[in-house]
């Protein structure tokens, strides 16, 4: 959804752990990564995966583009968790220029929200087969009251909402920038704190989109628990263990436990992606966001889905400026996926 219309615009993905902001510059297939900054999302702004205060937010949202140095004021930002439903659907086949009234028909079936309380877009897919009697559409609906806090959020801080997009689709945009069209279907996983963003996507097309809700917070939570510990505690102890070679036995123990926790979500979105979309069978998997971080995670994801894993570099194709410094993939890297698909956009966009 495009509000307004400006040649440069700023990257904002606003997570329930943390903040990103990312400023590019982007000319043809060249794009250089000027500006960037992170902070905490403040803990009473954010809850069940919502926004329930936005003042804060937006405080820290006005804190994020100062320590970036950011002079441009257009703003992308993404829209994620339970407000969001990214669907695929099929509709008769008919005139593209006739297709939007069906499709808000049918949207009423999929979506658990009043139609009259959300805001609908949707993309065409070309999964569709020209000697098929119907046609395959990305139904995306997001409730009104949320994309008007994150537009709330956005003015308040001094910025411009130009484009409200969803975390999954910007970090798809992110991944064929960096690695192109994937010639066969592609999970990719962005693991939050509190979420893990979980896309398939085949050469142009996103054919899935959902929002889990587990992510890094779910070790810290076990750790804390099961060591008896406050919570800041055993996420600096989670931390700790994911940059040395060895850990505590009972540590690791409660780490193994989570990882089973963790994996079982991702196998049960990956099982509904399948059992509803016969005929497709997934050929990699690639993660990034925060959590992929966690010792042994992408080893027991792996295991579970019996899958090949890779770590998504979300900086292969984007030039770094000197300026961010010489550490600054290995420091942020992880955590930028979101905001640099969001940076990536233009205004003008569908």
């Amino acid at each position: 959804m495009v509000l307004f219309k400006s040649k440069k615009i700023v990257g904002l993905d606003i997570g329930t752990s943390s903040i990103k902001l990312a400023e590019l510059y982007v000319s043809g297939r060249t794009a250089h990564l000027s500006h960037f900054a992170m902070v905490e999302t403040p803990k009473t702004g954010i809850a069940g995966g919502e926004i329930i205060d936005v003042l804060p937010i937006a405080e820290a949202v006005r804190f994020v583009c100062e320590e970036a140095k950011t002079k441009v004021k257009q703003t992308a930002t993404g829209l994620w968790g339970p407000s969001v439903i990214v669907k695929k659907i099929s509709i008769p086949k008919m005139d593209k220029k006739l297709a939007a009234e069906q499709i808000k028909w049918e949207a009423e079936q999929y979506i658990p929200f009043e139609i009259s309380d959300v805001n609908l877009d949707f993309h065409f897919l070309s999964t569709t087969n020209e000697d098929e009697d119907s046609m395959d559409i990305l139904l995306i609906a997001a409730r009104r009251d949320q994309i008007m806090k994150y537009i709330e959020i956005i003015e308040s801080s001094g910025q411009t909402c130009s484009i409200v997009d969803v975390n999954g689709i910007a970090l798809a945009n992110c991944f064929e920038y960096n690695l192109g069209k994937p010639k066969e279907p592609t999970v990719v996983l962005n693991i939050g704190a509190q979420y893990t963003n979980f896309i398939v996507i085949n050469g142009s097309d996103t054919l899935f989109c959902r929002d889990i809700s587990v992510g890094g917070d779910l070790y810290s939570s076990e750790i804390q628990k099961s060591m008896n510990m406050s919570y800041d505690e055993a996420e600096a102890l989670k931390l700790s263990a994911a940059y040395n070679t060895s850990m505590p036995e009972e540590l690791g123990q409660v780490i193994e436990s989570a990882h089973e926790t963790f994996c079982n979500e991702i196998q049960g979105s990956m099982e509904f992606f399948l059992n509803t979309t016969p005929g497709v069978n997934i050929s990699k998997v690639y993660v990034t966001g925060g959590g992929s971080r966690t010792p042994g995670i992408v080893e027991a994801l792996s295991q579970e889905l019996q899958l090949e894993i890779e770590v998504f570099n979300p900086l292969l194709n984007i030039k770094v400026s000197k300026s961010l410094g010489v550490d600054f993939k290995s420091q942020y890297g992880d955590f930028i996926s979101v905001a640099l698909g969001l940076g990536l956009r233009k205004a003008g966009d569908a």
